[in-house]
């Protein structure tokens, strides 16, 4: 999935420390934090004020990779080596892989705290963290789809602007409308990576549907309801000819930034560059199904590796002062990511944030839409692979939805009988 131009990555050395554990003298902690430049100015402020008010803590942060793509293979490297970090970010659909890894310190009594306060964080974010009954990480970053639109375009098309109480006929007809004149009505990425898969489970959910059945062994997507939301995008494709199919997943945003795509489903990660391009936009929830208007959250963690129980400890500390409200407010706000709590909301950083980011308020709110985390499995990366290559089949080639879907759920099948 994309991400907001902080977690586009530069070279750097890496900074680890070894696993032996001192036993007097101040406790130092490798932070891999995965931001660069302006954003990591803000990282090693947030470290320096920490050490300040910790005298016993040193907080040394760095990159840790040259791409957060890399930083589960760096980590294992790392680890393998015997110089882990102690604190790196971490995507969310690595949770099941990283539960299963000795070496991750368990957070469940650092959240559980009262002090913690766990319950503030959304039930997204909560979901992802907690893999078998053990929290592997806390939020760092979170996000959601919702469909982010060109006012100018709806007007110059005569459509109305999208209501939060759309169908996804809604949104068919109004991309429609909004073909002309050298622009398409929304877009879709077609790479058969997550990005295009994590698109299509919102439509799932929607109709009470599910990717996997409760106990992980077998794909429960391939349902007609499924089918129908899949039929939908192919239609639109080919038959009004109003999505622009993406083949790389780059061109999308700067098409919409550009005026030649009205509405995409996005993250609040493309505001930045839409308010850049000065783009008269707005941004709505989903369009739903029967008045559901579920979608989904791609939060990615802290997570704190096992070197010692000193360090391990400092390590929780440390995570529990960074997510605080104020704390968060200049971790998540400052970096132009959404807040990770919901105390954050009422600071006056959230009111400084929202006139930065005009209608950023309706992706925080439509946080409580997002209800449900993708699979927690480990094998969930390969699962997905087969899904966004039958999506993708759909969208550009003459594959019924149906039969995509169900070669699919064999393909998926096999994968959960291997991991199984």
């Amino acid at each position: 999935m994309k991400r907001l131009p902080a977690l586009i990555l530069i070279s750097v050395l890496l900074a680890g420390c070894g696993s032996s554990e001192k036993t007097d003298g101040p406790v130092e902690l490798t932070w891999w934090h995965g931001q660069v430049e302006s954003q990591a100015k803000v990282v090693e402020q947030l470290a320096a004020d920490y050490n300040k008010t910790h005298p016993g803590v040193k907080v040394v942060p760095a990159v840790g990779t040259t791409n957060v793509d890399d930083m589960l293979q760096k980590v294992q490297a790392a680890l393998a080596g015997g110089k882990a970090p102690d604190i790196a970010y971490m995507y969310g659909t690595w949770m099941p892989h990283l539960a299963k890894n000795p070496q991750v310190y368990d957070l469940t009594a650092t959240v559980k705290a009262p002090s913690f306060g766990w319950d503030d964080f959304w039930p997204s974010e909560r979901a992802v963290s907690e893999v078998g009954g053990k929290v592997v990480g806390v939020p760092a970053v979170v996000d959601n789809l919702a469909v982010i639109y060109n006012k100018k375009l709806f007007d110059a098309a005569g459509a109305k602007y999208p209501d939060k109480n759309w169908t996804w006929d809604d949104f068919r007809a109004a991309a429609r409308t909004l073909t002309r004149d050298g622009v398409y009505g929304t877009a879709y990425p077609v790479t058969g990576s997550e990005d295009t898969v994590w698109r299509l489970w919102p439509m799932v959910w929607q109709q009470g549907g599910a990717i996997v059945t409760p106990d992980g062994k077998k794909s429960a997507f391939n349902t007609p309801q499924a089918a129908q939301a899949l039929d939908l995008w192919a239609q639109m494709a080919h038959q009004d000819k109003s999505v622009y199919l993406d083949q790389n997943g780059e061109k999308f945003l700067p098409l919409f930034q550009s005026g030649k795509v009205a509405m995409v489903i996005a993250g609040p990660w493309a505001l930045l560059d839409v308010i850049d391009h000065k783009i008269d936009y707005g941004v709505q929830v989903l369009p739903g199904y029967n008045g559901n208007h579920e979608t989904i959250a791609g939060p990615d963690n802290w997570v704190v590796f096992n070197n010692g129980s000193r360090r391990a400890k400092a390590a929780a500390d440390f995570l529990t002062w960074l997510t605080r409200p104020e704390q968060d407010a200049r971790w998540t706000l400052g970096l132009g990511n959404l807040p990770l709590r919901k105390a954050t909301t009422a600071l006056p950083a959230y009111q400084a944030f929202t006139k930065r980011f005009p209608s950023v308020d309706v992706f925080t709110e439509n946080l409580d839409n997002a209800k449900q985390a993708r699979p927690r499995i480990p094998s969930y990366p390969e699962f997905s692979e087969k899904v966004g290559n039958a999506i993708a089949e759909a969208l550009q080639g003459s594959t019924p939805a149906a039969q995509a879907l169900t070669e699919a759920a064999a393909d998926a099948d096999t994968v959960l009988g291997r991991a199984g």
